[in-house]
């Protein structure tokens, strides 16, 4: 259970980050791991845009705000598309999941920003230079943490219901 702990209790949505750098070798270790995520039929429909220059997040933060305006802060941003399969939506979230543990694991703060049905979805494709066909599944921003969120979780005995709900 230890292992676990680490791995998904430490996960938190971190929406302020410090002025800092992250290394490439960072940044690939999250797609790679965003790239195991599983995916129906083995599709991999995803596809990963990877912003690190200061004055592309400023203006991707304009795109997504106001909930998105803290990617101005973040030293990266990794948008996440999907090609239009059936199920883009479930393995792009599935690929994005890992994404924020591996950002987690590194010892980095990260934040899930809705991507799909999004009214700047378009948009967040022309500034990335997506093909057309490709799906808006998620933004993540990334950063060192200038924060510690310690949002409460609900207990297992208020959701899990054998047998029968």
């Amino acid at each position: 259970m230890a292992d676990l702990e680490r791995i998904f209790s430490r996960r938190r949505s971190v929406r302020k980050y410090r002025n800092g750098h992250i290394s490439r070798e960072l940044l690939e270790e999250a797609v790679w791991a965003a790239a195991q995520a599983p995916t129906a039929r083995n599709v991999q429909p995803w596809e990963f845009v990877v912003v690190t220059q200061k004055s592309r997040l400023k203006e991707l933060a304009l795109l997504v705000s106001p909930n998105g305006a803290f990617v101005e802060q973040a030293a990266a941003c990794i948008i996440i598309f999907c090609m239009d399969t059936k199920y883009y939506l479930e393995d792009g979230c599935a690929a994005t999941t890992q994404a924020l543990l591996a950002l987690s694991l590194s010892g980095l703060g990260a934040c899930w920003i809705a991507g799909d049905k999004k009214d700047y979805a378009e948009k967040v494709k022309t500034f990335a230079g997506a093909p057309s066909e490709m799906k808006l599944v998620s933004l993540v921003s990334v950063g060192e943490s200038d924060e510690k969120p310690q949002p409460l979780k609900r207990e297992i005995s208020t959701l899990i219901h054998w047998d029968r709900f």
